[in-house]
């Protein structure tokens, strides 16, 4: 994430419903005055104000909005939330490029290319907040409109992990068989992935909504709850080397959209090795961490410790409890707890259900 799109997000929160500048925002579209903000206080600001007046107060909704009355613009200390300067004239370099029309824009667009501060733009006509960050321009949406948009994605997303629930519960019986293929773990790191994505997307609207986004926040983390670790266990449990799991994960993460649907490309980015369509059906044994971390009170430092010694999960079921407490860590009370919970794993995928 760029610096630019980090403090968009940041402006964006500061600027979501339930907070003092929103509603001080609220009351300045009410009012149809306009406005023009500076978030942002230094040395560098001061030198392209000119006019206006010099005040060091505590900011207010009430105080933004009459100051609002006056013409100029109004600076406020972001890190203080202390409004420093109102009705001030900003002057930055008329050399910088602007693709806006209004002059509030224009010098909005312009004091933000020129200080690298966020500032905004309230339309006195269209009621519209304007946010500039760099080159991002924001348009501040109506908290319906941010609602129906998030309701439709959650529902996606309600769709997308009922899916994965289904082609992950049948790589956990097809691991246990010992038949699991490549195409089966693509496509559950596949589904993983779309729901990332969508849970993004979802966590940039509530960013916005602010408080009006609340119970919604509580659907989404009922969806995904757990579904990080699902997924790094997963990784491990394929990519064989522990140290590039985190470049795997960013270069799943950067698949585009056309790549992201092709099983292939996903099994390549795990080092699977797939140059044909016919690869996908080639037989693959996970590690096994991931049967290991369904064993009751079992520490990650132990599961990491079995993982190293059994390469596969064929082999780790086939070992014996002397050979699991010959591990640091394990005892015969913790060797025969994980012998039995690998037992009653095969034994109901055996039934073809999973429900420990």
């Amino acid at each position: 994430m760029t610096s630019d799109t980090s403090t968009l997000r940041s402006v964006l929160q500061a600027v979501a419903p339930g907070t003092a500048l929103r509603e001080g925002l609220e009351r300045i579209k009410r009012s149809r005055t306009g406005a023009l903000i500076v978030l942002g206080y230094s040395p560098e600001v001061e030198a392209i104000c000119t006019g206006g007046f010099d005040l060091d107060i505590p900011f207010t909704a009430s105080r933004l909005r009459e100051l609002a009355k006056m013409d100029g613009a109004v600076v406020i200390d972001s890190e203080n939330w202390r409004i420093r300067k109102a009705n001030v004239q900003l002057m930055p370099d008329s050399s910088i490029p602007t693709d806006e029309s209004g002059m509030r824009h224009r010098a909005a667009q312009r004091t933000a290319r020129h200080l690298g501060l966020p500032v905004l733009s309230l339309s006195s006509s269209m009621k519209m907040i304007s946010i500039y960050v760099g080159t991002h321009h924001h348009l501040v949406e109506e908290p319906e409109a941010l609602l129906a948009r998030a309701n439709l994605a959650v529902d996606t997303l309600d769709r997308y992990t009922q899916r994965l629930d289904e082609v992950l519960q049948t790589l956990t019986v097809l691991e246990m068989r010992d038949a699991a293929t490549i195409r089966d773990v693509a496509t559950v790191l596949q589904r993983m992935e779309m729901i990332r994505r969508i849970t993004t997307e979802i966590n940039e609207y509530l960013e916005e909504l602010g408080s009006s986004g609340r119970l919604l926040a509580l659907q989404v983390d009922d969806l995904v709850r757990g579904s990080a670790s699902e997924r790094a266990l997963v990784l491990r449990d394929y990519v064989r080397d522990p140290e590039t799991l985190h470049i795997t994960e960013q270069r799943l993460s950067e698949l585009t959209g056309d790549k992201l649907v092709d099983l292939s490309a996903i099994a390549n980015v795990l080092g699977l090795s797939v140059f044909d369509v016919s690869d996908l059906d080639r037989t693959i044994l996970p590690r096994g961490i991931r049967a290991l971390s369904l064993v009751p009170r079992l520490p990650w430092s132990v599961i990491k410790e079995v993982s190293a010694h059994w390469s596969t999960l064929a082999e780790l079921r086939d070992a014996s409890t002397e050979e699991l407490q010959a591990i640091e860590g394990i005892g015969p009370y913790r060797a025969k707890l994980i012998q039995e919970s690998l037992e009653n794993q095969y034994a109901l995928a055996s039934t073809g259900i999973v429900g420990w």
